[in-house]
């Protein structure tokens, strides 16, 4: 029914509108559903090329499944939330990450990390998500070198603790900036080697300076936003 949960049939004929290429507010005219409905269920299905209707629904069981018994943890006082619909949102956040390129489970827990106040240990990750600790800490590792997320462990504290801070973004712009001048200097090492005048080295050489002058505006940008940042900080207090 219009409104409730997408049934087999339902993802049947989302599965077959996606075949015909019709957008999302086509298909979502067919089953009377929210185009939103449309765009989340395939998205966080492995989008428009890649969506399947039966691995969609073992999908959807699976977080019911996983709703039932780890929804968020109820947040301090004085901050009412719908647990249900930040679940939801968190299950959206997850799928898009892994759009980004992200392995599905370090996108799960950074979705987990960005809407916590504070910060998780790998117990409360572990419930929260109904997986292993070697999953956990698997996924931390990933996000740490991404520098999307760091841990801390508080004095007289046995147990280490997930965050993200306010700077995570810009640190991660940064790495992202870092890697794009590395990759630069090395397509611009393959170009000497291989010779200006061939085809390949024209190539390496075009793709040096492209990375080389995206790496620089990446700093610049992120240099102004972390200033804007800082100002309005500074107005609050």
């Amino acid at each position: 029914m219009p409104g409730g949960r997408l049934t087999d049939g339902d993802r049947e004929q989302i599965a077959a509108g996606l075949k015909e290429q019709l957008t999302y507010a086509e298909i979502a005219r067919r089953l009377a559903r929210p185009t939103s409905t449309i765009s989340r269920e395939v998205t966080r299905n492995g989008g428009p090329d890649g969506y399947q209707a039966d691995p969609a629904h073992r999908a959807s069981k699976q977080r019911a499944h996983r709703s039932k018994w780890a929804l968020p943890p109820t947040p301090p006082v004085g901050h009412r939330r719908d647990l249900r619909a930040l679940h939801g949102f968190e299950e959206q956040c997850a799928a898009l990450l892994v759009l980004s390129g992200l392995p599905r489970m370090t996108a799960r827990v950074l979705a987990c990390l960005v809407t916590t106040d504070g910060s998780l240990t790998a117990a409360d990750l572990v419930q929260r998500l109904q997986v292993s600790p070697a999953s956990i800490s698997k996924a931390i590792g990933q996000l740490e070198e991404q520098k999307l997320a760091r841990r801390e462990r508080r004095p007289m504290q046995r147990h280490e603790e997930y965050t993200i801070d306010d700077e995570v973004w810009f640190q991660s712009w940064l790495a992202s900036a870092r890697i794009n001048a590395l990759l630069s200097d090395l397509a611009q090492q393959g170009a000497d080697i291989l010779g200006l005048d061939t085809p390949a080295g024209a190539r390496l050489q075009d793709m040096a300076q492209f990375l080389d002058h995206v790496g620089r505006d990446m700093v610049q940008a992120a240099e102004r936003w972390r200033k804007v940042l800082l100002e309005r900080r500074t107005s609050d207090h």
